[in-house]
């Protein structure tokens, strides 16, 4: 990857096998230690449109169209987010930052991911940590998680197991206080210049 800061890239976001969500988002440093990536409040966006309103998770497999779910002009919430996604690791760390008050909390997603050119494919792996600013952490959705192993359309059991090590090494490093949790890019503001990226395209 050599993408300059300021270019746009198309983030994919995957899960269970279906594109739920295209968003826009800038790089702000992209070198071999991995990308760092900023999602602006307000981004304009394409999301799945699921029957019921239901979540993605909440959706047996076998319920999914095979040509998968229509997608619907929408946008992001009222949240800004710094994204790191380290190289060769299965997560990516985001700051999140709320208007009028700056940073708020880091959020871990425990993930796959894919480039190709400017776009970004991420395949969730549902089980997450939140860490307030306190540095103190939580898993996000075990139940979940443990539901879905064993699926063809999710993780195996020696999957399972390694995304849990790859979280609880991320806690480590809370614990350690050590980056990226270290007080680092926690007073992160992106350039006056940066508006608001148009919907990607999709095809």
């Amino acid at each position: 990857m050599d993408h300059a800061p300021g270019t746009v890239l198309r983030w994919n976001f995957h899960f269970g096998g279906q594109l739920t969500s295209c968003l826009p988002m800038r790089v702000v440093e992209c070198g071999p230690d991995g990308l760092l990536l900023w999602l602006a409040a307000g981004s304009p966006l394409w999301k799945a449109e699921l029957p019921g309103g239901r979540h993605i998770r909440d959706i047996p497999p076998e319920s999914h169209p095979v040509r998968g779910y229509p997608l619907v002009p929408g946008e992001w919430d009222a949240v800004s987010a710094l994204i790191h996604q380290p190289a060769g690791e299965p997560y990516a760390i985001w700051w999140i930052f709320k208007p009028g008050t700056g940073f708020s909390h880091w959020y871990v997603n425990l993930e796959r991911r894919e480039y190709r050119g400017e776009e970004i494919d991420v395949h969730d792996l549902e089980l997450d940590l939140e860490v307030d600013a306190e540095r103190r952490w939580r898993w996000k959705d075990e139940e979940s998680f443990a539901a879905k192993t064993g699926h063809p359309a999710y993780w195996s059991a020696a999957e399972a197991r390694a995304v849990r090590a790859a979280g609880e090494a991320v806690a480590r490093l809370v614990e350690a206080g050590a980056f990226p949790f270290d007080g680092t890019h926690r007073d992160f503001t992106p350039p006056a210049g940066w508006a608001l990226p148009d919907r990607p395209t999709l095809g």
